[in-house]
């Protein structure tokens, strides 16, 4: 994955700047984020959830709207509408870039400015909104004190969350006309809404109305115990995970294709958390993760190296058996086996160099069907064919280079 700053002129003719992230191959579909109220693209969960799409082949930009983070102009002269528009410049940018987005993520308020532009950007087939609001007034209550002189000197300065922000009469006037009901009945994408029954900011009635409000293709999945910024990252991952999971369906994308050249596929590891371990893995169309425990600093979404290393010798090993019964007829009903590893001491090796290590994987196969002892014998004889155990018990040599890209 790589990322890319993206400038632009804004719906005012200010320039804007996103970040877009890029995934390694060519992108299967392109995703456009509208970030919460006064928020920007360096929010936490905003970054994680881009990278976790640009992790299943999506290319991802988010940006700074009108008068926020590095993006130019007056925060205080924007509004919803600014905020749609702004919107609509981002996909006419990525647009010049052959990559039009098919997908919208909006995150809070960013998710009604999503709902309001959808039917104005043609490319849209998919929209999911995160913890949005059906009205979008709901967030004059973070300054209610401020509202009187807002109105009647055109704006103020208000503190939200420990951060000096000035809002503009037109903003509170543009929240304060109405919901999204009419909006939402006329999209034609495809909706996604994801929100935490226990969010404090924007109540999870929001949800149930907007779902209401918007005809079929719609679906609704509950974040849980997440709050309303989505700050922890296995909040983010997930809903990250399930937009990428929905979208496949309503944007018909194919799987992502493995590089060139490379008949049996590439393995391609990255990061997914640079403050932990999880691991992104992409085997050909295929994607998992790897991690290590909390113990012992992961986050435990997924198995382990050593973990992995196991799976594949087990997975190995059912298979050749399997492939051994089926030639030979043999009524072998199913075959599972469990894979250990441990590190014993070389000693128990006689032709290891004392002293040192070696790995010891043990499996336990299970053979279940009207077998003979003959054929239950031959059968965990083949076992040793496997593949992978034979790798693994010669001396595998691992050449290593450095990309030219960096």
């Amino acid at each position: 994955m790589r990322s890319e700053t993206l400038r632009f002129p804004g719906h005012a003719g200010h320039e804007l700047t996103g970040r877009l992230e890029l995934p390694a191959g060519a992108p299967r579909a392109t995703a456009l984020m509208a970030h919460c109220f006064t928020c920007g693209k360096d929010l936490v969960a905003a970054r994680r959830i881009a990278r976790r799409l640009a992790a299943e082949g999506f290319a991802v930009l988010g940006f700074d709207f009108t008068g926020l983070g590095q993006s130019e102009g007056a925060f205080a002269e924007t509004t919803l509408a600014s905020n749609a528009a702004d919107l609509e410049a981002a996909a006419a940018a990525l647009g010049d870039r052959g990559l039009a987005p098919e997908l919208l993520i909006g995150h809070s308020l960013g998710g009604a400015a999503a709902i309001r532009a959808a039917g104005r950007i043609g490319s849209v087939r998919a929209v999911a909104t995160l913890a949005a609001p059906f009205d979008p007034g709901h967030v004059t209550r973070h300054f209610e004190e401020a509202l009187e002189t807002i109105r009647s000197e055109g704006a103020a300065e208000v503190d939200l969350g420990g951060h000096p922000v000035r809002i503009g009469r037109d903003f509170v006037e543009d929240v304060c006309t109405g919901d999204l009901g009419d909006d939402l009945a006329a999209m034609k994408a495809a909706l996604l809404v994801l929100h935490a029954p226990g969010d404090r900011v924007v109540g999870i009635d929001n949800a149930t109305r907007i779902f209401t409000a918007k005809k079929h293709p719609k679906s609704f999945v509950t974040l849980d115990d997440a709050d309303h910024l989505l700050s922890r990252a296995a909040d983010a991952d997930y809903a990250a995970g399930v937009i990428a999971a929905w979208a496949v369906r309503y944007l018909h994308l194919a799987p992502p294709a493995p590089p060139a050249a490379a008949p049996e596929g590439v393995t391609r590891v990255s990061e997914a958390d640079p403050d932990g371990f999880l691991q992104d893995i992409m085997a050909g169309p295929h994607h998992l993760q790897a991690d290590e425990p909390a113990g012992h600093g992961g986050s435990d979404r997924g198995p382990s190296p050593y973990g992995l290393l196991a799976a594949g010798l087990g997975a190995c090993t059912t298979m050749t058996i399997r492939m051994y019964a089926r030639r030979k007829k043999w009524p072998l009903d199913h075959v599972a086996v469990d894979v250990t590893h441990a590190k014993v001491h070389a000693e128990d090796c006689a032709d290891c160099e004392k002293g040192h290590k070696i790995d010891r994987f043990r499996r336990l196969i299970r053979l279940e069907g009207d077998l003979d002892a003959e054929q239950r014998a031959r059968l965990m004889q083949i076992a040793d064919r496997c593949p992978v155990h034979r790798t693994l018990e010669a001396r595998a040599e691992i050449e290593t280079e450095e990309a030219s890209d960096g």
